[in-house]
């Protein structure tokens, strides 16, 4: 954990700061006299350049180490304290970011001269990064094996193959650890609570000690021995309480065509509500959300998902690219992707009227790029056919390269593509609806179905929009009107009940769940489910249908009659960032099973955080419809959801 940061020029102004705990003033005088004034580093470091900070040499005083970074230009100094005793490898890491995010947003006021006051509102980036790089840092450290070590040698078990570690005790949980008398017992080593402020760092309560001499004191068969006639004895127990005859379950019986016979009357319909869901929901149930993480709440009391990740990865992205640009050419002819427009035309500078021969080996290198990025391949042939009838004929530019002409002319389509031509500002379209302004107009819930393939995560992306609405103080009901997939009616359920608690908590919104099992016509339920809202006062009606394949024709063709007699105000279609070409024939099938004058008015793209910079899905699914994208899933908490950053998406895909 950081004790403090510090951005501060070279004369000593503090422009801004963090302290996680009270640090002396002297230590950063110090580092300033030492480093910056009598340049007391080490042989070789460069103390004004722009390097990496990982290149810097720490400063260590009293109790304290400090890692720092520079930049030159503007005379800034960038400063990350934290104790001595800590290892934090992301520190190198935090402070190149801040220093690229913050040059980035407020190098132009520094520029200017004779300027003396910096307006620094920079704490959200700040606890943005640390929050990713710790994030990252703890995960790492949780894929790393834990060893377990036997204290007679120096050897671990994964290095003795000819022995196996010491079974576990019989009858301890695995949660549990064996009482030990610290008088008597001599030979086993108590755990070391671990130290939380070290997540990368194995602490000793990792080291299992086992007794000395070989093989923890006993043989394989001998060990073996005794877990069976533990488990034995452990059995002996149980039949003493438990009566010896246990009567068996029946057995359904299941006719030639798939069907339970009628002399079975036990139903198979297990979504009546049970005295368990029924009893009141413990306080513990849903785990507390940081609002301030997905969104911010404006003066009007809305609250609006925010893109500060993307805006974020936006900046470090451009840094890398120049970065990148900026690097000397290595020359010669590259394999494919980019580096090929690069490779075979990086002489060709300015006033060159382009033709079709002088288009086609770069835009083939385009197209592979595109593919490379998860974008379909249908979407990436007619982007590139239609950029190349753009530039035959045009005049490449003064000093201006074909590669980047190419570059900024699909960045451009690209933009154009992502770019919704509708207003998507949902707040607006259900405040309009379910509580108009004017007297005379009519009041009734509006109305939001979801759709999509089978897996892609529809209930899940319902109970984030649940959340987003929850914020906004509107009262929500939960239409349960995937009547097939077993479970479904339950994972609402469970939704619906820690989103009511998170409601309650915060005192915004109410939510609740209509269903009627299994079974049922999920159209006529969804209808009933609209009337029911409108009588009870609802605002928002949410509706979760069952997965189905997009080239079923009979599980498609149900659509249009759900359509007609739900009448959505919107059908969002769940597409997952995972699916890669199948997304344009999807897209293309959902949009056109509502019937003639209906079809999907936007998609909710989950699992984004799981394909880094191959988000070709997104213009795939709009390439080939014309809907735009409304949100995208980033992570499996309700607060995982975001819109839609073009700018960010086109970055990533050029890159």
């Amino acid at each position: 954990m950081l004790d403090g940061f510090e951005i501060l020029t070279t004369s000593g102004v503090v422009l801004w700061s963090k302290n996680y705990a009270p640090v002396s003033s002297s230590l950063i005088n110090g580092f300033l006299k030492d480093v910056f004034i009598e340049e007391k580093v080490l042989p070789g470091a460069t103390a004004a350049d722009d390097t990496s900070a990982a290149q810097n040499p720490s400063y260590k005083k009293e109790k304290y180490t400090l890692r720092w970074a520079s930049v030159k230009d503007l005379g800034l100094i960038f400063v990350a304290v934290y104790q001595s005793l800590l290892h934090l490898s992301w520190v190198d890491k935090l402070l190149d970011n801040i220093r690229v995010i913050f040059v980035d947003l407020y190098g132009d006021q520094i520029k200017k001269p004779h300027s003396s006051v910096v307006e620094c509102d920079f704490d959200g980036y700040f606890d943005q990064q640390v929050k990713e790089l710790e994030s990252s840092a703890e995960k790492a450290s949780q894929r790393t094996p834990q060893i377990v070590q036997d204290a007679s040698s120096d050897h671990t078990y994964s290095d003795r193959t000819h022995e196996m570690p010491p079974l576990p005790i019989p009858g301890l949980l695995s949660g549990q650890k064996k009482a030990v008398d610290p008088a008597t017992s001599a030979d086993v080593t108590p755990a070391s609570t671990p130290d939380t402020s070290r997540p990368a760092t194995p602490s000793n309560g990792h080291l299992l000690s086992a007794k000395p001499g070989r093989g923890g004191g006993a043989s394989r068969r001998a060990r073996k021995a005794a877990s069976s006639t533990s488990a034995s004895a452990a059995g002996d127990l149980k039949s003493k309480d438990k009566p010896s005859a246990v009567k068996g379950k029946k057995m359904r019986r299941w006719d030639a065509d798939g069907m339970a016979d009628e002399d079975d009357e036990v139903p198979l319909d297990y979504s009546a509500t049970s005295d368990v869901d029924s009893r009141p929901v413990s306080s513990s149930g849903a785990e507390h959300v940081e609002m301030t993480a997905s969104g911010t709440r404006t003066g009007k009391g809305q609250y609006i998902l925010k893109d500060l990740d993307n805006e974020v990865h936006s900046i470090l992205q451009n840094a890398n690219e120049k970065k990148a640009q900026s690097a000397p050419s290595t020359g010669g002819v590259v394999g494919s992707g980019l580096g090929a427009i690069s490779g075979l035309f990086r002489n060709v500078i300015g006033g060159k009227v382009l033709t079709k021969e002088d288009l086609e080996k770069p835009m083939k290198g385009m197209e592979e790029h595109l593919l490379k990025k998860n974008v379909a391949r249908e979407a990436a042939v007619r982007l590139c056919e239609g950029v190349e009838r753009e530039l035959i004929g045009t005049k490449t530019g003064s000093f201006e390269s074909i590669q980047t002409t190419i570059q900024t002319s699909m960045a451009s389509t690209l933009r154009k593509i992502l770019t919704p031509t509708t207003s998507l500002d949902i707040l607006h379209a259900i405040n309009s609806i379910a509580r108009p302004s004017s007297p005379q107009s009519p009041r009734r819930p509006y109305t939001i179905s979801i759709v999509g393939v089978n897996g892609v995560g529809k209930s899940t992306s319902l109970s984030k929009l649940a959340f987003f609405l929850l914020q906004n103080n509107f009262r929500i009901l939960i239409a349960a009107c995937d009547t097939f997939r077993s479970g479904a009616v339950e994972q609402l359920r469970v939704h619906a009940r820690n989103l009511r608690e998170l409601s309650e908590r915060e005192r915004l919104g109410a939510v609740e769940l209509y269903e009627k099992g299994y079974g049922k016509d999920a159209a006529h339920i969804a209808k009933d489910a609209v009337a029911h809202a409108a009588q009870q006062g609802f605002d928002v009606v949410l509706i979760d249908t069952a997965g189905r394949r997009h080239n079923d024709a009979r599980l498609m063709s149900s659509l249009e009659k759900f359509a007609q007699l739900a009448r959505p105000d919107k059908i969002l279609m769940v597409g997952e960032a995972l699916v890669g070409t199948d997304s344009v024939a999807q897209a293309r099938a959902f949009d056109g099973a509502f019937g003639a004058k209906r079809g999907i008015d936007g998609f909710i793209i989950s699992k984004c955080d799981t394909v880094g910079e191959m988000v070709g899905v997104l213009v795939s699914m709009v390439h080939a419809t014309g809907v735009p994208v409304v949100f995208l899933g980033v992570g499996q908490m309700y607060g995982d959801l975001r819109t839609l950053n073009v700018g960010s998406v086109v970055s990533l895909l050029m890159s």
